[in-house]
């Protein structure tokens, strides 16, 4: 109407928004992680079960009190605490005892999350910052593992830990055996197979990129299969090394749970590639060369510090400019 007064509304990007949700997202992740969990309180008994449950209790509380603290408002309703707990405890071990998973879960929170400025805003992966500090604090305890046997309290060294010392037997467990999760290990990991499932089921509903995942398990692949054929001259024998290295450790669960964070990783297709190449090389060169027998987290990490420049690096750009001659000889 000729009459009426008009309003124009100007407003930063994102111009338009799907149906997605911080909580929807969370949820999703949740489920595709109980496969997990449920395997890993099977295989390692009640103790995982305790780990689950004191690390997400600690996660939430932790979030929930700080954001009182500093008066923010509340969102442990997005389910992204929860997403945390779950997270940190499926990359501990079972006997791992209880008040150090709490102070792994305040480190996760309240350090690399909180103080970044909540969701979205930190530089490092919250659980594998927790992990990593606990790591660092407490070696000793975070080096007992459990077999994979609900009712045997025997810890025993993981397959990296046995490789790394040289003592690991050709005559063990079967690669299917290691494939369905029949080994010691954190909670989580163990099971290739029901990490691979839960793979599809985020890619499929949409909540993770293949590229990032694919690029890791790729390049720790490539690595892996290049050193041994170097060393033993045999192809068969290097790729035993690889499906032995992917595995073993965490490499698949950290390419599908971890590498896959939008907040730590590049948004760019290209910069994701590049980000799992990273991930992928430096675990490979941490299991081969460092002192520590996997290298998962602290590649990860590493990359998460490297996301925003990968951001800025593979940045589309919109528009070009050129230098037009003027009359006279002004530009």
């Amino acid at each position: 109407m000729s009459g009426e007064k008009k309003m124009t509304y100007l407003s930063s990007s994102p111009h338009y928004t799907g149906g997605d949700t911080t909580r929807r997202i969370m949820a999703t992740v949740l489920l595709a992680m109980l496969p997990e969990c449920v395997w890993g309180v099977v295989t390692f008994g009640y103790k995982a079960l305790l780990v689950l449950l004191v690390s997400v209790a600690s996660c939430v509380l932790a979030e929930y009190c700080f954001q009182k603290v500093t008066k923010q408002k509340n969102t442990i309703g997005n389910l992204s605490a929860a997403v945390t707990g779950v997270l940190l405890a499926l990359v501990l071990s079972s006997e791992v005892p209880l008040w150090m998973v709490v102070i792994g879960a305040v480190v996760a929170i309240v350090v690399a999350k909180g103080m970044f400025g909540g969701i979205g805003s930190n530089v490092f992966n919250p659980a594998l910052t927790g992990r990593g500090f606990m790591l660092i604090s407490f070696g000793a305890a975070m080096g007992a593992w459990k077999d994979a046997a609900p009712l045997d309290a025997v810890s025993s060294a993981t397959v990296l830990s046995q490789i790394k010392e040289g003592s690991f037997a050709a005559d063990g467990p079967t690669l299917l055996q290691y494939f369905l999760g029949n080994r010691a290990g954190c909670i989580g990991e163990v099971s290739i197979l029901l990490l691979i499932l839960s793979f599809a089921f985020l890619l499929v509903t949409g909540i993770i990129d293949w590229r990032a995942p694919a690029s890791m398990l790729a390049t720790f692949a490539a690595a892996t299969f290049c050193a041994a054929l170097a060393g033993s001259g045999d192809a068969a024998a290097a790729c035993s090394d690889v499906l032995l290295g992917l595995c073993t450790g965490g490499v698949v669960f950290g390419a599908v749970f971890m590498v896959t964070d939008y907040a730590t990783t590049p948004v760019t297709k290209n910069g994701r590639l590049v980000f799992g190449f990273g991930c992928g090389l430096i675990t490979f060169l941490i299991r081969r060369f460092g002192g520590y027998p996997e290298g998962v987290m602290f590649s990860i990490l590493i990359m998460n510090s490297v996301a925003p420049f990968l951001n800025k690096l593979t940045a589309r750009k919109y528009g070009y400019g050129k230098k037009v001659q003027m009359q006279g000889g002004a530009k």
